[in-house]
Order: structure tokens, then sequence, then C-alpha cells
């Protein structure tokens, strides 16, 4: 091990036989966390190439268990985001494009800190549950085409267990170790094709157009060299996606969406990113068909319908929504009012997530528990003008002291300009 570390440390390439003994060697206890800890800091300063990144890919993916999703008739093509405020896509698209015809059987996982979990947002609706087996998780994808669980605790344990070391010892920011982790786990639930949703701003963890590429570029070789279609695509987060943060206030925007009432940019996401899910599905040849196709599913209703079916079949209250008043609420609530005129230049998404945890609506450490009512409502977003006094936010809790806490988080993330901002768009880039 120690000359494997010496290898990368002088940035030379390591095979498939020596990356093989590290991940079996680690999983097996055999190589002790503090030389795999200097392997990864070889790693983050060297980097890796493309067939080093794959070959850990599929080491990682094959850690554990791999779910066949073979008796599910159709491609099946999987969505991944990395992660944002207010981002409830797959609340939206994954009934959206299983009313398509695409089978989306997708596991997702849990927020924390300023990011939210769409399992969280998932079971603030009540009764719903996402716990099944594998048998049940497969026949759900074959009676109505879709299913959204958690991920099993024998997919990919090379990753948590390397992920737990990328965390302590800073080395979390390698692109070939973020492409590795995210698309071992894609890979290891079966997945066809993916559809990446890559963020980019103060609420993600790309802050760069120039990195998101880059990641992009990385993922993609990966399902290249793993045989699997991936498509990227760039997106804004630099402030938050629709109006809502918050579990169980994203569910009732999710809803909005699937009426064809949704906010514009969660609604043009939604389209974007499904149109290629359609694409790759081969249910639709070209994109702008695939557009068509999702928008006539939402104005007819079908689109809530398969939402509605798909609550129902995973346990779930379908009264409560049919009437969203019956979801998680709050006690108390608070307007957040603007202390300034002007426009709003700047709104940091990354601020009012870290405001909505105060509230109760995420976790600070993985422990803590969530508050499904709690959130943030935004009234005003980038480009809007506000007068002094006008109210930009409502603020919900079941915790009367968190309001001053979130308070200071929301005036650190508003600027103010005499003059209209240039809108910034939406979809930054897509790379295929």
């Amino acid at each position: 091990m120690v000359e494997l570390i010496v290898k990368k440390r002088k940035g030379l390439e390591l095979n498939k036989k020596e990356l093989t003994s590290i991940i079996d060697g680690f999983i097996s206890g055999e190589i002790p966390d503090y030389q795999i800890s200097a392997f990864l800091m070889a790693v983050y300063f060297k980097g890796m190439n493309s067939t080093e990144t794959a070959i850990l890919t599929d080491l990682m993916m094959r850690s554990g268990e791999l779910i066949d999703l073979s008796q599910i008739e159709g491609i099946k093509v999987d969505k991944h985001s990395t992660g944002g405020v207010g981002d409830k896509t797959t609340l939206v698209l994954a009934p959206l494009v299983a009313a398509a015809g695409v089978p989306v059987a997708k596991m997702s996982g849990r927020g924390l800190g300023h990011t939210g979990g769409t399992l969280d947002k998932m079971e603030s609706i009540k009764g719903l549950s996402v716990d099944m087996s594998r048998e049940e998780f497969i026949e759900n994808v074959k009676k109505h085409n879709i299913a959204v669980c958690g991920q099993n605790a024998n997919l990919v344990p090379a990753d948590k267990k390397l992920y737990a070391l990328r965390d302590v010892t800073g080395t979390v920011n390698n692109m070939s170790l973020i492409a590795s982790s995210i698309m071992s786990k894609k890979l290891a639930c079966g997945a066809d094709a993916i559809v990446l949703d890559l963020k980019v701003g103060y609420g993600a963890f790309m802050k760069t157009l120039e990195d998101a590429e880059e990641l992009a570029k990385v993922m993609i070789n990966i399902g290249e060299k793993m045989n699997r279609n991936v498509i990227a695509v760039i997106t804004s987060m630099s402030e938050p996606l629709g109006y809502t943060i918050g579990n169980a206030l994203e569910v009732k925007e999710a809803i909005d969406t699937l009426k064809g009432k949704g906010p514009k940019d969660l609604t043009d996401l939604c389209l974007e990113l499904g149109g290629h899910m359609l694409v790759l599905g081969n249910v639709s040849k070209n994109h702008e068909e695939a557009v068509e196709k999702l928008k006539t599913l939402i104005s007819s209703g079908k689109a809530f319908d398969k939402f509605k079916e798909f609550v129902k079949a995973q346990g779930g209250d379908v009264n409560s929504v049919e009437n969203t008043d019956q979801l998680p609420s709050t006690k108390y609530s608070r307007t957040y009012k603007s202390e300034h005129q002007g426009y709003i230049s700047e709104l940091n998404a990354l601020d009012v997530g870290l405001a909505s945890v105060k509230l109760g609506a995420g976790r600070e450490t993985k422990t803590s528990n969530i508050d499904f009512g709690a959130g943030i409502v935004l009234k005003k977003k980038i480009g809007d003008f506000v007068n002094k006094g006008d109210s930009l936010a409502e603020l919900f809790s079941n915790d009367e002291g968190s309001f001053e806490k979130a308070n200071e988080l929301m005036t650190l993330a508003y600027k103010f300009a005499d003059k209209k901002p240039l809108a910034n768009p939406l979809i930054l880039k897509t790379v295929r």
C-alpha cells in the first residue's frame, strides 16, 4: 500500500489490479484508515485520469449489492441532482416521466445541512413509506411505472466508507472522487441511462460553470466506459428553485406544478430534464417532441393522477395531496420584511437554505429531527422591485425562538440595486 500511495503521489496511473487491491483491502479492513486517507490526499492533489476514474467507479459499484432491474420492461432512466435549495424536481419529474411511459425506479437520499432530501419531502405525506424490499420496489415499478425509495444499506459500501474519510480529511472536492461516488450509486441501482442536473451557484457544491462542466465530462466518460448513456444539464442555483423551501411546503409546490400552476423556473427545469429522460427512454424522437408530450400530460391531469397513484402505492394518504391543507403545518409564522427599497439583485440560496434549517426544516447533524411543516415561502425573487416594509418571505416554525436566527440569515441573503438586474438563465449548458 505504501508503494501505491507513493506512486499516486508522483502522479502516476494506477492499473485495475492496483486499484482493486486498495478497495478490497479497505473493505476487508486489511488496509487501515490512515493509509486510505493518505491515498485520498494523493488523489486529491494529483487527480486520476479517465480510465482510473472509471475503474474506481466500477469497483465501488461492485463492492456491495447490485439492483437488477431487467425484470422491468423498457429503458430505466434515472435523474440525479447535485443538490440545492428548494429543489423538489424529483417530486414532479418522477410521476411526470412515468406517466409518459418511461419506468422510474429511483433511489433517493435524505437532506443534510442546507440541501433538502427527497425522502424527507415524501415522508411529509402521511403514511407514505420510502422503505421497501427489493422485490416490492421492482413490483411497484412494474405495476405503476414508478417507485421512489431509500438506498439499500448494502449498496456501494465502499462509497460510504470512503466518503466518511473524505469528509474528515478535506478531500471531498475532487472531480474523480465526486464523480465515482455519484455514478457508482446510480449504476448500482440499475439505471440504463442517467440525466444529471449539475447545480452551480451559491446554494450548490459547484461554484463555477467551468467546474460543473469538468465534472459533467468526467461523469459522461464514466457512463461511456460502462455502456450507459449520460446527459448532464448544468443549471443555476444562485437563488432557490421555486418559491418554497421546506418539506411539506415543497410538496405543495410540486403538486401545483403537476397541475400546471407551478412557478416558471421549476416548471421549465422539469420540462428540460424530463425531455431528456423521454429521449433516453426511447419514447420520444427528440427533445422538442418530448417537452410537448410532457406539457400535454400536465394539462390533461394525467401527471397529477400518476402522482396520486404513486402516493397510494407507497401507502401515502391521497386525501392530503388532493387537499394540501392537510399536509403538516406549524404553530407559528413570521413575515420577513424588506428594510430597503429597490430591485432584488441577489438572493443567496445558501443563506436561505441555512435559514430554513434554523426553522427546523433541515438537519444540522445526521441525527437531527426534521419538522415537516417548517420552512420558507418566498414572496419576491431576483429582479423584483420592493419598497421598504414589503413582505419578502413568510417563515414557518414550531419553535418560536428560531425566528431571530433565521431572520439574521435572511438579511444576509438579499442585496438590492437601483437598476433592475439582467435576468440570469436557469439552464446554463447541456453536455452530452
